[in-house]
């Protein structure tokens, strides 16, 4: 951990910029996995662009970071929607999230792992979702975040005598690109679900990236396999 060094992927805009900027505010230097460039400057010099879903291209990507730079931090942030009701769900689409979504997830830790053992330690955070828990026209996605949180507990077991904790951070409702882009603002959906969290407002994608910022903390060496839901309390009851 001292040596500050975080992957985060699809770190190029929304939630994954917010996570890979506040990283770099608590003095990571951050390199940001992306198929876009970041928006934001101060990730631009250390970025990669790569196709997550592309196994060799990750692989090959991961593969000069981690010869390079001394990674303690992994952020699994990447992640595709593809929002349906469940008679209209493309069995096509199944793989596109599951690759992306969990794939990229496993690759990027079987890839980083090693160093963060050579460094006595090291921190794996998932970006997972509170559709976990259940929700309606999700079908894949809440399938594939599923899947990232229960690898997650397993990778916690297996990874902790290492000093390597593992944890998720399930956001939910955040004003991202995606979420807008499924939720038109002018709808009465998006009014109603809106009004219905407790503490009346959207989330942020700096809202997650403060959680993140937790567990990546040195300090927080004593948690692992959790799940923090940032979901302006929509989770509760």
């Amino acid at each position: 951990m001292s040596q500050r060094c975080a992957v985060v992927t699809g770190g190029g805009r929304n939630i994954g910029q917010a996570i890979a900027l506040r990283l770099q505010a608590d003095g990571f230097r951050v390199v940001a996995l992306d198929i876009v460039a970041p928006e934001a400057e101060s990730l631009r010099a250390d970025a990669r662009l790569v196709d997550l879903s592309d196994v060799g291209a990750t692989e090959a990507a991961l593969g000069e970071i981690a010869a390079r730079l001394p990674v303690g931090v992994l952020v699994n942030n990447v992640g595709l929607v593809a929002p349906a009701p469940f008679d209209a769900v493309d069995i096509g689409d199944f793989d596109r999230l599951m690759h992306l979504n969990v794939r990229t997830a496993l690759v990027c830790a079987k890839a980083l792992v090693p160093g963060m053992r050579r460094l006595g330690g090291g921190r794996i955070i998932m970006n997972t979702s509170r559709v976990t828990l259940g929700k309606e026209a999700r079908t894949l996605y809440s399938a594939s975040k599923g899947a990232m949180q229960a690898m997650a507990r397993t990778w916690a077991l297996e990874l902790g005598g290492d000093g390597i904790t593992v944890n998720c951070v399930a956001p939910g409702p955040i004003g991202t690109t995606a979420f807008w882009q499924n939720n038109p603002p002018d709808s009465a959906y998006t009014r109603t679900l809106i009004a219905s969290i407790p503490v009346g407002r959207m989330g942020t994608p700096e809202d997650v990236a403060n959680a993140v910022s937790f567990f990546a903390d040195a300090r927080a060496g004593f948690i692992t396999g959790q799940t923090l839901f940032v979901c302006g309390g929509v989770t509760v009851g």
